[in-house]
Order: structure tokens, then sequence, then C-alpha cells
């Protein structure tokens, strides 16, 4: 069943303001977009066409149980007291293709990604797909789950919540 073009286009707003904030480092904005619980996963690759499945007994680039540990992510970025950080690269996410589907109690959204981020001198780019689910609300919505997948995963630098 097609989702109504007032919900679709609600939610690719809200997607789009998530992902402003995170390049205007909007971090209190940012943060409230997020459940309590929700789980915030960068997967790793398995192999070369499937990536992990388990945040809990496999490999992870990043991996959050809950709000909390994006709370702790953020202060330590705010304070300084994560030096691979400082200085905070300048960021741009360009995020195309969202498709949304209806989902138990919200909406299921997947999207393609670009980030660039300048630090030092030098521009890095990373690329994938995010798979978010939604919650609804009401009238707002708050991201229950969010999956990352990095397709350039041989990471030549830092890879951070603002990079993806």
């Amino acid at each position: 069943m097609a989702v109504a073009l007032e919900a679709r286009m609600r939610v690719q707003d809200f997607i789009s303001a998530e992902i402003r904030y995170l390049d205007d480092r909007d971090w209190d904005k940012w943060l409230s977009l997020f459940d309590e619980g929700v789980e915030f996963w960068v997967p790793a690759w398995d192999s070369e066409h499937e990536t992990t499945t388990d945040p809990q007994s496999e490999m992870s680039l990043i991996f959050y149980s809950g709000r909390s540990g994006l709370e702790d992510r953020v202060f330590r970025i705010r304070t300084g007291l994560s030096s691979a950080s400082t200085p905070l690269p300048r960021t741009c996410h360009i995020v195309s293709n969202i498709q949304v589907t209806e989902a138990s109690g919200g909406y299921g959204v997947t999207a393609n990604w670009v980030s660039h981020a300048f630090k030092n001198g030098e521009t890095t780019t990373f690329y994938g797909a995010y798979h978010y689910h939604l919650i609804e609300d009401g009238s707002e919505f708050r991201i229950g789950a969010k999956k990352v997948i990095v397709m350039n995963d041989l990471i030549p630098t830092v890879l951070d919540i603002y990079n993806i």
C-alpha cells in the first residue's frame, strides 16, 4: 500500500531536518529526534556483500543501544574529550532516493547518502544507505532505529556520528 503524499512529505522533511542539525552541529536538536530506546547501528562488513547481522555478538563500526550512548558521544565531542574529533570537521550530507513504507507504529525509511568532511586541509567522503524506523507520536516523529550502511568501509580517518 502506498504511503499518502502528505505522510511521505512529513517523513522527508523530518529526515532533512535530522541531517541539517547534524551538519550544523545543532546537537540538542539532533538528539531530540531520537527515541530513548533507539538502536543506532553501523554494522561492519562480514564479507564483500554481507554486513554483520547482530550488533550484540558481531563486529560493528558504531553501536549504541539507547539515546544515552549518543548523548555521551555528543558530550565527548562538545567538551573536547574526544581528541579524534578535535578540531571537528565541517560536514555536508546529501540524502537522496528516500523511500517510505508503513511500519508498525510509524514508518520504515530507506535512503542513500553521501557525506563530505573537511578537516586539517583534507576532504574525506563516505557514502552508503540509511535504514530508519520512525515512530509516529501524534504529529511528531522520533527515530526508533537507525542503521547506517557505510559502503566505502576502508576508512582513512576517524569515522564518527558526524561523518555518517
